[in-house]
Parts: structure tokens; sequence; C-alpha cells
């Protein structure tokens, strides 16, 4: 059997989200106490699993020889957060039903997702299992990363996707903290790869995906890889749109359709690094801390339609923006920097996309990723989405190139699993 290309894979990636969702069931939750992590993490090492399960996934149709497009198992395993200390993560490893065609071992992809949300039931493993999740009154949540899972699968390569620290598991999810969500990445490889009865094997190739938060995340795994994971065979990234500076990240959002995003990083700084909580609460007023209360059990499309188009400065008591009150605060400014994708090389050749017009996650710094990289050696190609602005600031720029560059990325991590010569845009 041929393999497919991506033109075809595309298509047949969203011909089987329709066909599966006329087929599916409609699936129940997982149980709360598959997300309740042993008390003592401590005679276990990174990646080891700690438990699993059957994971029934809606869009799957049911056959003789495994579900279509794959088979689902949720997995708990050991992880590192952001100050070095063991945690437990949550995630879904997929076993795709098409035979891997390309050389070597079937590859698996590490696969991070964009912004879900700060909520438990915001978690992908959560949502794989339903076609849509809700919560009265507005409480409306897809897994909308399908598209681009069920492409890779139909590629017969293995997806991993990883819930993130704290997304499911008890504690807040430490949304966009480099050092969490790299090795949240890093170790579900490790974890599918110590899952017992899959196609991969322990040497087999690995590669990174992911856009927005997700791009960051995958960025983020290919510069920690060396040093925190070096047995992965990595073979290369895919980071759509990586806030590699969040905070000129956090700056752009600011009165969007994503204000409230901002509520998910300040949450999640203040549970990476609890001696900033008062600090940054001492700057808010009422309202700015009724947000952050808020934001942390909602997951993206909610938190968008309570805390569209405001404005930080209705948050804080100095009238100031949350940007330019997070950069007077010395620890803040600091800790926002440390957040910084670009300072080490990545494992392999990195596939950058970035909108012209993109009014989430700033186009600039995603240029500067990529030439930091080339100026450390890195293969590296960027590429620019020319889509017009269209409605500033409604996230449209932001998440049209998700879709408009799925099929260049499917291209891309299918040629590096075919060990093809990897482009690239640096300059000699």
């Amino acid at each position: 059997m041929r393999a497919i290309g991506w033109r075809g894979a595309v298509v047949a990636a969203a011909l089987s989200v329709v066909v599966a969702a006329i087929a599916a069931p409609v699936a129940a939750a997982a149980p709360a106490d598959f997300y309740t992590p042993p008390t003592d993490l401590t005679a276990s090492a990174p990646g080891d699993l700690i438990r699993s399960e059957p994971s029934e996934l809606a869009l799957r149709v049911p056959g003789t020889d495994g579900g279509f497009p794959a088979d689902g198992r949720r997995i708990m395993y050991r992880s590192t957060d952001a100050n070095g200390a063991a945690n437990a993560v949550t995630g879904t490893y997929l076993e795709p039903q098409r035979q891997w065609e390309g050389p070597g071992p079937r590859p698996l992809v590490s696969l991070a997702v964009g912004t879900h949300g700060q909520g438990d039931q915001c978690a992908p493993s959560k949502l794989l299992n339903q076609l849509l999740t809700y919560q009265a009154p507005i409480g409306l949540m897809t897994e909308y990363e399908i598209l681009g899972i069920n492409g890779l699968l139909l590629q017969g390569i293995a997806v991993v996707i990883t819930d993130y620290d704290g997304l499911g598991t008890p504690g807040m999810h430490t949304y966009v903290n480099r050092a969490a969500e790299a090795h949240a990445v890093l170790d579900a490889a490790r974890a599918a790869k110590n899952l017992p009865g899959t196609s991969i094997t322990p040497a087999g190739p690995v590669g990174f995906w992911g856009y927005s938060q997700g791009g960051g995340a995958a960025a983020a795994a290919a510069e920690l890889a060396a040093d925190y994971a070096p047995e992965l065979q990595v073979k290369g990234t895919y980071a759509g749109a990586p806030p590699a500076d969040l905070a000129a990240t956090l700056a752009q959002i600011d009165g969007s359709f994503l204000t409230g995003a901002i509520g998910y990083a300040i949450n999640g700084l203040a549970q990476a690094y609890p001696e900033s909580r008062p600090l940054i609460e001492a700057e808010l007023n009422e309202k700015g801390k009724a947000m952050l209360a808020e934001t942390r059990n909602y997951c993206v499309i909610e938190t968008g339609a309570r805390f569209a188009f405001q404005k930080t400065s209705e948050y804080t008591r100095s009238g100031e923006s949350l940007s330019v009150v997070l950069d007077r605060l010395p620890l803040a400014k600091e800790l926002l920097e440390r957040q910084r994708i670009g300072t080490r090389t990545p494992s392999g050749p990195v596939l950058i996309q970035s909108g012209n017009h993109d009014d989430v996650v700033p186009f600039g710094q995603a240029e500067q990723l990529a030439g930091a990289w080339c100026g450390r050696g890195a293969t590296v190609q960027f590429t620019e989405n020319p889509l017009p602005s269209v409605l500033p600031g409604s996230v449209i720029n932001h998440a049209a190139p998700l879709v408009l560059g799925l099929p260049e990325a499917l291209t891309y991590m299918v040629d590096l699993f075919h060990d093809r010569p990897a482009p690239s845009t640096c300059s000699s």
C-alpha cells in the first residue's frame, strides 16, 4: 500500500473525523480516580509508566483489526515539574491501525496541544473521549487538535498526547511554563515507549509537534531533549506559532478575544513560583482577583466568551495593563524571562510556522526564535503565513494558520521520518 500524500492525508483526516463522529457512541468520561497520582513518586524515574487503561475514543470506528484510525490508551506517567520535583502527568497513547511504510520501526510523535484551558475538564485525555463536553451555562469544549492527530495516524505514525502538568491531575495547570511543558512532552514519549503491547520500539524515532501553547511546548522539548532525555532518537520538531517570548505574547493578547488566557498564565506563575503570588495579587483590584479565580476553572471557549476584548488595565489598582505591572515587578519580570525559548540548541531540525498578522502570538518573536536557533547552528525552516489581517483580536489570524499550515507540517514530519534532508531558511 502506498503512503498517503499530504493532500490525501489532510482530506482523509477530515473525513475520518466525520465518519467516526457519525459512528461513535457518546463516551463516558474517565473515572476521577484515574487522575489521582500515588502519594510517593520518589522510587520512580522520569517517563516511568504509573498506570494505564483503555481509552474509548469518541472519534473511532471499531473494526476487526482494531479501531480506525487508532486504538487509545489513557496513561499516567512520572515527570518533573518546573522546579525539578517529581510529578505525575496524564495523557493518551494512540496506536494507529495503518502500517508504517517508511524505513525502520514505526515512529512516534509526542504531540503538545494548543491552549485548552485551566480546568481539569479541559485535559485532552478527557476530551478525546467525548465529541463535546459541556458545563452549564457556557462551558463548551471540544478536542480541536483532532485533524492534525488523525493526519499523523493516517501516515502510520503513533501519537502520544500529554495533558501537561496539573491539567486533569491535582494542582493547577502551569500554563506556558517552559520547563514543565518540555518535561511533560519528553516524558510522554518515554512513557509511550514503556507501554506494553504497542508497535513502537524503545530505540525508534521520535518527533515533537505542537501549535500555539503546543508550539512552545514542542520547541522547549526540542531544546531540553539532549540534557533531559538524551536516549530519545529525536528526528525533529514542528513548532507552529510558538510563544517563545511570553511577555510579548501576553501584551499582544491584552484586549483580544483571549484576554482571559492572561489569567491562565498568571495562575500558572503563582502555582509554579508561589513567592510571586502575593506580589502580583497586591497589584490587582477585586475584578482582577475575580478574573484569576474564575479562569482557573474554565476551558478556553468559556474563557473567551466571558473575558473577550476586556483590557487588563481594568484589573489593576493602578490602571496600568498587567504587562506593565509585571514588567516593573523584578521577580515577575525574571520569571517571565525564565520562560524564554531560544537560549539553547534544539535536537534535530525544526519547522517554525507563524502568521504575518497573528493576533495572539506575535510574528516577530517567532521570527526571532528562528534566527536564534539558526545562529546556534540548527537546521531551521521558517515559514510565514501571509493571510491578510482579518478582524484583529478575534483570533482568526491565529487559528487559521493552524489549519492552513497542516499540509506543510505533515509533509515535513513524514520526510524527517523517511530520512530525507530537512530544508532550511537559515542564511549561510
